[in-house]
């Protein structure tokens, strides 16, 4: 039973894996299931079984992607032997690291935002993205309350300085 559910994982993370690559090289109108399934070398009803459908499929990799980024920076921010500043420079350090290692990734969320042709998409993309613009709060605030920042720091520019100059490197 326990090599069942291994294989369901491996099967999945696979499927997943070749979907980011397609929806990376030709976004999401440019993408079908089928040409996913067929990369993928599983059929159709495996596809829909996991995913329910393309829109599924494509926010299942954002919430795999981003959610293991999220758990990093909550250890970050809960991490009581660092100081706010430092734990600010880390989360900065690991967003470049991810810019780096994953390049095609972060092309595909903001080619998928800046397009707007799918708002309610684009919607559940930002959704799952604010859940780290809100860790990044959570640092700035502790550093506000300890004293490490000033406290009239401009919160919302300084998050929207981290975020805008990652989307700049990016682009």
């Amino acid at each position: 039973m326990e090599k069942d559910k291994t294989d369901k994982t491996d099967k999945k993370d696979h499927i997943l894996d070749v979907a980011e690559r397609v929806f990376s090289d030709l976004g999401f109108d440019g993408a079908s299931t089928r040409l996913i399934s067929g990369e993928a070398g599983v059929n159709m009803a495996m596809l829909n079984y996991y995913f329910g459908s393309k829109e599924g499929l494509f926010l299942a990799i954002f919430e795999r992607k981003i959610s293991s980024f999220q758990t990093l920076l909550q250890n970050i921010g809960s991490d009581e032997s660092m100081t706010p500043w430092d734990k600010l420079s880390m989360c900065i350090d690991k967003y470049v690291d991810r810019i780096i290692v994953n390049n095609c990734f972060q092309k595909l969320i903001n080619r998928e935002i800046s397009m707007s042709k799918r708002w309610e998409l684009s919607d559940k993309i930002v959704q799952i993205l604010m859940v780290n613009v809100t860790e990044i709060r959570k640092i700035l605030d502790e550093g506000i309350k300890k004293g490490t920042f000033f406290a009239d720091i401009d919160c919302e520019m300084v998050i929207a300085s981290i975020f805008g100059t990652k989307n700049y490197i990016i682009n």
